[in-house]
């Protein structure tokens, strides 16, 4: 065998190896939709004011998968889905507000940040909350995604 023949067959082998499934894509991320989401939040109306203050993060329902999440971090804003992603969405799924975390009602009681939308607790959980975009404009947050 030439070089020229070995050289093709070794880049073809690391493409077909770079393109193969041991990649990061986790398959077992795929229980929420990729629902479109834009909806703004006005921060003067008394069901958000608690946002002009970190670490108080509000459910806003009707939006997303199970209605989104916001919190205030305290050096922006953060969005997350409240549907767990771990789970295929049912009535247990949506995330209820304790503290600073994102509990779920199923029978593991999943626990995630509602700081970076991480798994808290059970090392077993591959999949972070979904997050959105937040755009600060004036008193009222843009939610998209």
């Amino acid at each position: 065998m030439n070089l020229k023949k070995l050289k093709i067959l070794i880049l073809s082998a690391l493409i077909f190896i770079g393109c193969s499934k041991a990649n990061n894509y986790d398959e077992s991320c795929n229980f929420l939709a990729n629902t479109n989401v834009a909806t703004s939040i006005n921060l003067s109306l008394s069901q958000y004011n608690q946002l002009t203050f970190p670490s108080n993060p509000v459910y806003v329902p009707n939006v997303g998968n199970g209605g989104i999440i916001v919190n205030n971090t305290g050096t922006g804003y953060v969005a997350f889905d409240a549907a767990d992603p771990n789970h295929i969405y049912n009535s247990c799924s949506i995330l209820t507000i304790n503290g600073i975390e994102g509990m779920c009602g199923c029978e593991d009681n999943n626990k995630y940040s509602l700081f970076t939308g991480q798994p808290l607790e059970n090392p077993e959980l591959r999949c972070s909350l979904k997050p959105y975009f937040v755009e600060i404009n004036g008193n009222s947050l843009f939610i998209s995604n």
